[in-house]
């Protein structure tokens, strides 16, 4: 692996921070595989990514990554329980179609899952929708209506509660701000989350 990842993105510091070194990883929806590139080279982690889109798998392999082509939608049935440490979901939950049945799926396969969403309760965007009339652009929420891929829109709150339902454990959350953690009232001052969670 010899490409060169520019300054760390803080979410991807934050998952590095919580993966042990030499684990196994799961990247599920990883791009174009930088988190993954970071893992096998800052925690010696033996890494694995699925993705859907060829471009991006290209750019994995010129990093020299282990990339399958496919759409997580569709299950991981190939992969049995707990063969990987770690699985990740990094701002890909959002942009899948069965929320219920991917996460099932994850923390069959994954000792350990690895959550990262866009708050959409994030205070600008409640400022824009409320003020502005229109759907909110932000960090955590890059792009406009028309171009997003974004199917589900939910905040930190409502994944908190996802988990409580459904009896999954929050082992560590925390809230991303503009360039830092944010501890206090995260889903209103945090555009994205962190989670890591088992069952």
């Amino acid at each position: 692996m010899n490409t060169v990842v520019k300054e760390i993105q803080l979410d991807h510091q934050l998952i590095l921070d919580l993966i042990k070194t030499q684990s196994t990883v799961l990247d599920l929806g990883c791009g174009s595989g930088d988190l993954l590139y970071l893992l096998a080279k800052e925690k010696k982690a033996r890494v694995q990514g699925i993705e859907i889109d060829d471009q991006a798998i290209y750019k994995c392999v010129a990093k020299g990554l282990n990339v399958f082509h496919g759409d997580i939608d569709s299950g991981l049935a190939e992969f049995s329980d707990k063969s990987f440490d770690y699985v990740v979901l990094n701002q890909s939950m959002q942009q899948i179609l069965h929320v219920d049945k991917v996460l099932t799926d994850a923390l069959r396969v994954g000792k350990k899952v690895v959550v990262g969403l866009p708050n959409f309760a994030y205070y600008r965007s409640r400022f824009q929708m409320f003020f502005q009339g229109k759907a909110p652009v932000t960090v955590g929420l890059p792009y406009q209506w028309y171009e997003t891929l974004n199917l589900h829109f939910l905040s930190i709150k409502d994944f908190k509660n996802y988990c409580s339902l459904k009896n999954i454990n929050i082992e560590y959350s925390v809230g991303i701000g503009e360039n830092k953690k944010v501890t206090f009232l995260p889903n209103l001052f945090a555009h994205s989350g962190i989670f890591l969670i088992s069952k």
